[in-house]
Parts: structure tokens; sequence; C-alpha cells
């Protein structure tokens, strides 16, 4: 299977070449040049393999320039002692209907290492393939969760440096705390002064900075990404939603008429992964794209455009505080029949003018697939209220936004098909969040509020989260936002 980009469909490279590059030299993201599709024969077989086998199974089918060896051992690397009970994706059940899909069993306790506990295998193994003996640097833009994920992945693999940039302002005390303090001889984090959008600018500009790139070429090395932007971080993400229909299946739901995805996004990457999933066979009928204040997708699909000049909100759900959704290109190449020119001249659109407006055929395939429904701080804080006094379910603010849209959507459709909703991170990643919503009595250290919210729950604290009470911070850098070439200059020794 080759990759295209979005902006030059003309450009074709094997997966081990996008995965090593990450991005294409036009500034377009890669994509399968087609979508294999599964049998029910095949969905049928897949319901009895454990986890690791159906994301060796569906790897295949994208991967085709690895071998089967490479893939079983990129697959048993990342999934064997890294989740609890060796179930990366379980689903805990909410009514008759409702399946949340619980992906933050992983070591940072988020979704974002179902597949960032796998892209450093992919991509040492692709960069033995296309690199030459360069050293990668991967360079990582965070709202909260990716880069801990990214971090812990890539820490101390060999021939790799990473570097993380986070808005000092933009995340939780406990996101903070996990990448400050992390540990490896290979890991950088730099704090910027602005927000996710700034960050993840900026990383977009160095990545397509020639001049930058001789630079490090000079220094034997060359960049790669650990953000979504990359086709290794998207692609382990398209097999929870495989695994989450095959569960249903085993345990007998009755799918005949299909089922409803709900994703709590910003950047649009996870929804994206459902969305794959879809056009491999998987029989979703609706995707619920769940924003928070930051409401640009959910205007962008009622509406058909896409604007990011309006203010931006710092919300109880950091990871979803974005206005720039760099994933949306790959939903709009699919949805323009891969009409590189249009997408190219969209994303000219977005960055000169702030904006871009589809025609009326993408926009009409655009509302037959998504549902868009946003929820405030306010709202937040009373889903998870409400969730855990009717369920006995404590979830975190971000999933509590993604069961706020699910219900804003069975009101105003009626549509009680069974529905899974991703359940992004554990509730204890925004600890002081998650109590306001339980309790008035909020203690300021964060630990104490940990301890508080255990106690008045009885929910256990994950062991990765508990362990950080004695973490010593190791990075405390804090740059300009026009200045972040220079912390990668700085963290590589380079000049």
């Amino acid at each position: 299977m080759n990759y295209v980009s979005t902006r030059n469909n003309e450009v074709k490279v094997s997966s081990a070449f996008a995965i090593a590059h990450g991005i294409s030299v036009e500034g377009g993201l890669y994509v399968p040049e087609n979508i294999p599709v599964l049998s029910d024969e095949e969905f049928a077989a897949l319901s009895k393999l454990d986890y690791k086998g159906k994301a060796e199974y569906v790897l295949k089918k994208y991967l085709t320039d690895f071998t089967d060896e490479e893939i079983s051992h990129c697959v048993n690397g990342a999934y064997t002692g890294s989740f609890d009970d060796e179930l990366p994706a379980p689903i805990a059940q909410l009514g008759e209907n409702i399946n949340i899909l619980e992906l933050w069993h992983g070591p940072t306790c988020a979704f974002k290492d179902l597949a960032l506990q796998l892209l450093p295998y992919l991509l040492t193994t692709s960069t033995k393939k296309t690199a030459d003996g360069k050293k990668t640097v991967i360079l990582v833009a965070t709202s909260g969760d990716t880069g801990k994920a990214a971090l812990e992945g890539f820490k101390d693999v060999d021939n790799t440096e990473i570097i993380v940039f986070y808005p000092s302002e933009g995340v939780s005390p406990m996101q903070k705390l996990q990448m400050d303090s992390q540990k490896g001889k290979n890991v950088h984090v730099c704090a910027i002064k602005g927000n996710f959008d700034d960050a993840q600018s900026g990383v977009k500009k160095i990545f397509t900075d020639s001049e930058i790139k001789n630079t490090l070429a000079q220094n034997g090395m060359e960049f790669s990404s650990a953000n979504s932007i990359n086709w290794g971080r998207l692609v382990p993400q398209i097999i929870y939603y495989i695994s989450a229909y095959c569960d249903m299946l085993s345990k007998g739901d009755d799918l005949s008429d299909g089922f409803n995805i709900v994703v709590p996004t910003g950047n649009f990457g996870n929804i994206l992964a459902a969305y794959y999933a879809k056009k491999m066979g998987v029989p979703v009928n609706k995707l619920i794209c769940a924003s928070n204040a930051n409401r640009v997708l959910t205007d962008f699909i009622n509406t058909g455009v896409y604007d990011r000049n309006r203010d931006f909100y710092t919300t109880m759900s950091p990871s979803m505080d974005i206005l720039i959704s760099s994933n949306l290109e790959r939903m709009l190449y699919i949805l323009a029949d891969g009409d590189d020119k249009y997408i190219a001249k969209l994303q000219n659109n977005l960055a000169n003018e702030g904006k871009f407006t589809v025609n009326d055929d993408v926009f009409s395939k655009l509302q037959s697939l998504f549902y868009g429904a946003c929820c405030d701080d306010e709202g937040t804080l009373k889903t998870i209220k409400n969730t855990f006094e009717k369920y006995g379910y404590l979830c975190d603010t971000h999933t509590a936004v993604a069961i706020n849209a699910y219900e804003q959507y069975l009101n105003n459709t009626g549509d009680n098909r069974p529905v899974i909703i991703a359940s992004t991170a554990s509730p204890y990643k925004f600890a002081k969040s998650v109590l306001s919503a339980l309790s008035c009595d909020i203690p300021e250290n964060e630990f104490d509020t940990v301890d508080a919210l255990t106690e008045l729950t009885n929910v256990t604290v994950p062991t990765p989260l508990a362990e950080l009470k004695n973490a010593v911070v190791r990075f405390k850098d804090i740059y300009d936002k026009d200045d972040m070439y220079k912390a990668v200059c700085n963290c590589l020794k380079i000049n």
C-alpha cells in the first residue's frame, strides 16, 4: 500500500517512509491510497483474538512494507506488560445501550498510550528502512496528554531524541507534573508562553523549514513527529474501535442496525480513527464529535465554515483547547474525493485568513457522517455529577463532554442505538475539576485533592498517578512561542 500527500497526491511513499518523516515536504499529511475493507467473517474471527492479535491483523492491512515478524515485534513490545490486566481498551457498561470505551489503562492514564506505546516500535523499524543511520529527533506539541505519552514511549529509545512543547498555562497540574518530572536520558520538555495552537504551529514551521532541516542533517539528525499528524500515531487508534466492535459482538449486542460512536476531540485525530474503522466495515451509524467551549469543530460540522478567528478558552478539559484541528485535513481529503489542489487551497486559506468554507458536496457528506455538539465547563461539571449519581461511574472532564454531547444527540434525534463513548483519561488526571463537581471542599494541594476524591468515591487512583506524589521536577524552561527553534537547538546542543 502506498501513501499520498493530502496536498500533492503525486507524492507516493511507503508506510515506513510516511512514519519516519511524519509530514510531506509541502506540508500535507500522508494518507493511505485506499482503505482496506474487512468482511463479516473476518470480524467474527477477530472477535476470538486478544487485543494484540487484533492489532497485528489490522496493521498488516496498512503496513504492507513491514514483515509479519516486524509487526509482531512492534505489537508485542507495545502491548505486553504496559496496560492494566493486559487489557488496553476495556468496555464499561452504563445502562443498556451505553458502552464506555476506557482508553486510559496505560502508563500515563490517557488514550494517547494506545498509540504512543506502539509508535516508537513502528518508528524505529521504519527508520531502519529509510533513515540511513541518522538520529531521529521527535518534535511534539501537546495540549496535555500526548506529551507525557510520547515521552514515556520514547524514553531511552536508541538513536532518538524527543522534545515536547506544551502551553505553560494550558495543562492541568497533574499533566504538567507528569511531563516536567519525566525520566530518560533522551527526553526534553519545554513550556511556551502561548496556547496549544501556538505550539502546534511552531512545530509545523520547524518541520517545513529547509534551512533548519539542513542544519539537523549536518549534525546527523532528522525530524519526525509523534503528534497525530504522523500516520504511525493514527493507525493504532483505528485498532481500538475495531476491537470495541468485536467486543460488542462477543457479548451479544444487537448491532444489526449499527451503532453510534462519540468522541471528545479537539485535533480530530481520535474521531478520524473511528471514521477509518467505519470505512473498514465497522457498522457505525453516526460519529458524534464532542467539543468543549472551543467549539470550532461543532460550528464547522453545523455550518461548513471552519473559522479559528474567535476567542480561545482555557477550560477544564484542556486536551480539547484547540482551534486548529490538524487531522481534519485528512478527513476533508477523503470527502473531496482526493482533490489535493482543493485541500491545498483550503489549508492556504486557513493559514492566511484563519478560515475556509467547504463546497456543498463536501458539506453534505460531512453532515451525513457527523453530528457536532459542544459542552462548556458548567455542563461538564453537571455531567460528572449526574453520571456518578446515576451510574456510580466516575469520569474525567473530557469524557463528561462526550457524555453530554451524546445526551444532546439522543434528545434531539431519539436515536437510541447502542453507543460507544470514548473515555480518554482517568478522572484523577483532572482531580480538582472532578472533585469540584461532587464537593464544595477542594484542597489546595493536588495530591490532597486526589486523596479527597478517593475518599468520596472509593475509586482507586491509578498507580502511575499515585507515584507522582514524590516525583522530582527536571524541566523548568519556559520559552516565548517565537523561540521554539532556539529551544530545539538548546536541547540538541547544536548551533
